[in-house]
C-alpha cells in the first residue's frame, strides 16, 4: 500500500512539474512579446508570472509538507500481518476439527470423514435457502474451512469438539436460536438465513494453509 502512495505521488508531481515548465515557456514567450508591443503590459505580465511561480512552488511545498502525515495514517507493518495467519493442519485427524482466531473471528477447520463429504453432496440444493453446491465451498473436499458465526445474531455455534452437539444435519448446531448447519456449513434448520461464511484462504502446502 505503502509503494502504492508513493508511486502515485511521484506520477502528480511527474504531471504538475510538466505542466508547470510548459505554462512557464508559455509565459516567457508571451513576455518576449508584450516587451515589444508594449512596456507597460510587460510589467502586468511579469507579476502574472510571479504569482503563478509562488503558487506552485506553495503548492508542491504543501504536498510535500503533507506526505509524511498522509502516509503515518496507513496501517503498519505488524498490523497488515494481522491480516493474514497461516495455520499447520497436520495435527488435525480425519473426523476432527480445529478452531483458530483469524481477525477477531473464530474460523472453523474441520477434515471431514468420507461419511460427511458424502451427506453434503447428497443435498438437493433447490431445497437449501441459501443455495450452494459443496464443491463451491471447499478446496479440497477433505478439508472444510469457515468462519464460526451464526449468520442469525453472531453466535458461536456448537460442533467443534466430539462432544459437542451438532444438530438434525450433523454438522454445527447454534444454541442461541436453534439454527442447525449441515456437513458443509450450510443452513438447513432454524432463524439463519446465510450460510456460514467460507474465509479467503489458500493451501501453502498440503499441510498448512493460509486464512487472510
Amino acid at each position: 500500500m505503502t509503494a502504492t502512495y508513493s508511486y502515485l505521488l511521484f506520477i502528480l508531481l511527474g504531471i504538475f512539474l510538466f505542466c508547470y515548465l510548459v505554462a512557464t515557456r508559455s509565459w516567457i514567450k508571451a513576455d518576449e512579446k508584450n516587451k515589444q508591443l508594449s512596456p507597460e503590459k510587460d510589467k502586468h505580465s511579469r507579476r502574472d508570472f510571479l504569482y503563478l511561480s509562488s503558487i506552485s512552488i506553495g503548492s508542491v511545498g504543501t504536498a510535500a509538507f503533507i506526505w509524511p502525515f498522509l502516509k503515518s495514517m496507513n496501517p503498519a507493518e505488524d498490523t497488515l500481518a494481522l491480516g493474514s495467519t497461516e495455520v499447520d493442519l497436520s495435527d488435525i485427524s480425519v473426523g476432527q476439527s480445529k478452531t483458530v482466531k483469524w481477525r477477531g473471528k473464530p474460523i472453523f477447520i474441520r477434515r471431514r470423514t468420507q461419511e460427511e463429504i458424502s451427506e453434503a453432496n447428497s443435498v438437493d440444493v433447490a431445497v437449501l435457502r441459501d443455495p450452494v453446491n459443496d464443491k463451491d465451498r471447499i478446496q479440497k473436499e477433505e478439508w472444510l474451512v469457515l468462519e464460526g458465526i451464526c449468520t442469525h445474531l453472531g453466535c458461536v455455534p456448537l460442533g467443534q469438539k466430539m462432544t459437542d452437539t451438532k444438530g438434525e444435519y450433523n454438522g454445527w448446531f447454534c444454541p442461541c436460536h436453534g439454527s442447525h448447519y449441515d456437513t458443509s456449513g450450510r443452513i438447513r434448520k432454524g432463524p439463519a438465513p446465510d450460510n456460514l461464511a467460507v474465509p479467503p484462504y489458500q493451501f501453502i502446502s498440503d499441510t498448512i494453509i493460509k486464512i487472510g
